[in-house]
């Protein structure tokens, strides 16, 4: 839906994730081996991938001020029992969380997370306020108040609601 530029780091994997769902169409990517696939899923991972999607998709809403959409998990029990390990850059000394492997769509989410709240870009990925969207979306804005994932689109459809609810 957004023609939002990618969010840096490892949170691009994040709105990847949430951004499966198309709830407009109630499309869903993780019905497809091809939309299975860039996450490394098998189809014995799907429902906890769907958990794993919704709590990110309820904390993104939060950090756009908007209640959740649904009952959730809280997304710190999921990325609590992610298998992650700090790492050091020989090179530089700098230290990371990381997956222990490359498998477990948990880690490498939770190692996204980790990356992002130490960037200070965590915050910025944030759920469209649309009810029929929820889109991740990376907020760029100056002040880091965007309500939708895309303007054009999300925006332009509340702001003619807005006006077609005044009566004029």
């Amino acid at each position: 839906m957004s023609e939002r530029s990618a969010p840096p780091g490892g949170l691009a994997l994040v709105q990847d994730l949430v951004n499966t769902l198309d709830i407009e169409s109630d499309r869903d990517a993780l019905d497809t081996p091809e939309g299975r696939a860039p996450f490394g899923l098998a189809e014995d991972g799907v429902a906890s991938a769907r958990a794993l999607r919704e709590s990110l998709r309820a904390t993104l809403l939060a950090h756009a001020g908007h209640p959740p959409h649904r009952e959730v998990t809280p997304l710190g029990e999921l990325l609590a029992q992610a298998p992650l390990v700090v790492t050091v850059d020989p090179a530089d000394g700098s230290a990371a969380l990381a997956p222990v492997d490359d498998g477990p769509l948990l880690a490498r989410i939770a190692a996204a997370v980790a990356e992002a709240v130490t960037a200070g870009t965590w915050n910025r990925l944030k759920a469209c306020e649309a009810a029929d969207c929820h889109w991740a979306y990376y907020d760029r804005s100056p002040a880091g108040r965007g309500r939708w994932c895309s303007m054009q689109v999300c925006g332009a459809r509340a702001k003619m609601r807005r006006y077609r609810a005044k009566g004029a």
